[in-house]
């Protein structure tokens, strides 16, 4: 089969390797759609991947082969490797491990990553696509995953005012996820002019440019001098964090969403006093994948925003894409077309 393998040092080779064999409670899925992770960027800019691997985990595709002992599926359904619930008894590193450190834990790679035609997937873990949600955006099951999952884990309530920082595409998703959940205003920061743009048609009532304004002074005039309820930081960069903390209301509340690689300054006299809550949420829960998939078949969540002919690329285009995805743009959603 067909696989971008990661030789280190920021190259991928793309070539010929050997298909899996299923083995016990396991399934070979044909992958149709991968989609391009911010964390699997991060692997590759850092060099934090094991050369030999093969990256990628935001996967749909249909599956090939049955491992022996799987039941409740066939050969040829549609289906995203990931959610399903765990075996009884089971454990998860990211869960239950008490000192988990993603940093150093969390790029174990796999020889069959979804940036090859085929990929082993443990049977529990596969969710099954609804018949209206095609292919390519089912790919982005697992981001949308991870909005769900922040949103579920903030305070957010019917007629609150939530503002997002950072516009990209799990910022456009939690955007999406907090209107679901019931946000009446929502409120963006973002410099790309087409992420704004974005932003707004998908519900943002209003859209702050960093670059031009203080974010902090203008989320607080737009949410009636008061703050906004709940702030999701979908940036990580530069005072992000600080803005969000220093906007929110009294006894409000700030989510990290991404993941900073990079020390974050915090001037905490702005805002205890207003007794801020803090919370971080990372990757999701089984139930998170189940939501997500619910709201992108029903058109609450809408997956087709975040592509454009543009976002759909060839697995022999990788190379140049990880590269170009290292630097700031307006692209959104990359999907590889398998």
């Amino acid at each position: 089969m067909k696989a971008a393998v990661y030789e280190g040092a920021r190259r991928f080779d793309v070539r010929e390797i050997e298909t899996p064999e299923p083995r016990a409670q396991q399934v070979l899925v044909q992958v149709t759609q991968s989609a391009i992770c911010g964390t699997d960027v991060h692997a590759f800019m850092y060099d934090l991947a094991p050369a030999g691997s093969v990256l990628g985990h935001e996967i749909a595709g249909r599956i090939a082969q049955l491992g022996a002992d799987v039941e409740g599926w066939n050969v040829g359904d549609r289906v995203v490797a990931g959610g399903g619930d765990p075996p009884p008894g089971s454990a998860s590193p990211m869960r239950d491990d008490p000192r988990y450190n993603y940093r150093t834990m969390g790029f174990g790679g796999s020889r069959t990553g979804g940036y090859a035609e085929f990929t082993l997937v443990e049977a529990h873990r596969l969710q099954a696509v609804p018949e209206a949600v095609p292919d390519e955006v089912a790919a982005l099951t697992e981001p949308c995953s991870v909005a769900v999952h922040a949103v579920r884990r903030s305070a957010v309530k019917l007629g609150d005012t939530v503002a997002v920082l950072g516009a990209g595409p799990i910022g456009l998703l939690v955007l999406q996820a907090a209107l679901a959940g019931g946000a009446t205003r929502l409120l963006v920061s973002e410099p790309a002019p087409a992420r704004a743009q974005l932003a707004r048609d998908l519900g943002a009532a209003a859209v702050v440019n960093p670059r031009e304004e203080d974010v902090t002074e203008r989320l607080v005039e737009l949410s009636d001098g008061l703050g906004p309820d709940v702030i999701f930081d979908c940036a990580g960069f530069g005072d992000t964090l600080d803005q969000a903390f220093a906007a929110t209301s009294r006894s409000g509340q700030v989510i990290l969403v991404a993941v900073p690689w990079k020390p974050m300054p915090l001037e905490p006299a702005d805002w205890m006093a207003r007794e801020v809550d803090f919370r971080v949420s990372f990757a999701s829960e089984p139930e998170d994948w189940r939501v997500a998939l619910d709201l992108l078949a029903s058109g609450r969540i809408s997956g087709d925003a975040l592509l454009s002919e543009s976002s759909s690329i060839e697995l022999d285009q990788i190379q140049e894409t990880f590269e170009g995805l290292m630097k700031p743009s307006s692209q959104l959603q990359v999907v590889i077309k398998l």
